[in-house]
């Protein structure tokens, strides 16, 4: 059982580092995702994880430069949006579409993980994890195709397959469930209500004013592992 501080990333005893693959993880995901990068080698995929466990401030810095327009914020069709067009709530739900709260990121669980096929990457291509990418003709597409097939034989799933008016689909984005079902059961409004509360979150007032709908939409509407 993952404590407060540990659920919002605001601690990482709970994770370690994976020097084989350069990333922190929780211990037993970290033992499945190499079992699962070795089943993804043997069918010709070189699945590297390019973004596992995140602290808070790390969520923080996301945030920030997204809500000053310093990263690119996309509507729920992958298209960016013009920063300077958009009023302090428009901002806010534009940012969570893509990500979460600091404090409310699966990343702080060291669960789950961000992944591509590194052998699919053309030389200099930027990977920008974007659903464009899994399509038919998409540089991930192979990879899709594989976690479609594969990821059912093992303890990780998807949490953003099924889109319900929260976060958008994200067929990149793996969660190792033996410990992630539980995480998300033990989240709670007041729980990253306390760790937001003296935070340089911006938009913060409009984030309380709004908190616990922003928990049920964007926190608890997942998919639930297969």
């Amino acid at each position: 059982m993952l404590t407060a501080e540990q659920l919002t990333g605001q601690k990482d005893s709970h994770v370690l580092l994976v020097e084989e693959l350069g990333i922190q993880l929780y211990p037993l995901a970290a033992q499945a995702f190499l079992a699962l990068k070795a089943m993804a080698a043997d069918d010709g995929i070189e699945l590297e994880a390019v973004s596992a466990f995140r602290t808070f401030d790390t969520q923080l810095k996301i945030w920030n430069a997204k809500y000053q327009g310093d990263r690119p914020l996309y509507d729920a069709d992958g298209i960016e949006l013009e920063h300077s067009v958009l009023n302090r709530d428009e901002l806010v739900t534009a940012i969570l579409r893509w990500s979460a709260l600091p404090g409310a990121s699966r990343h702080h669980w060291g669960t789950d993980l961000d992944v591509i096929d590194r052998e699919a990457v053309p030389e200099g291509y930027r990977v920008r994890l974007v659903n464009e990418e899994f399509s038919s003709d998409g540089v991930f597409w192979k990879l899709g195709e594989w976690l479609d097939r594969r990821l059912p034989e093992t303890d990780f799933y998807r949490p953003y397959m099924g889109f319900s008016d929260g976060v958008q689909c994200e067929p990149w984005h793996l969660s190792f469930a033996p410990v992630s079902v539980q995480a998300l059961q033990s989240m709670t409004v007041k729980i990253l209500e306390e760790a937001l509360a003296d935070s340089d979150v911006l938009g913060l007032e409009i984030i309380f004013a709004q908190l616990p709908e922003i928990f049920s939409q964007y926190v608890m509407n997942v998919s639930d592992p297969p």
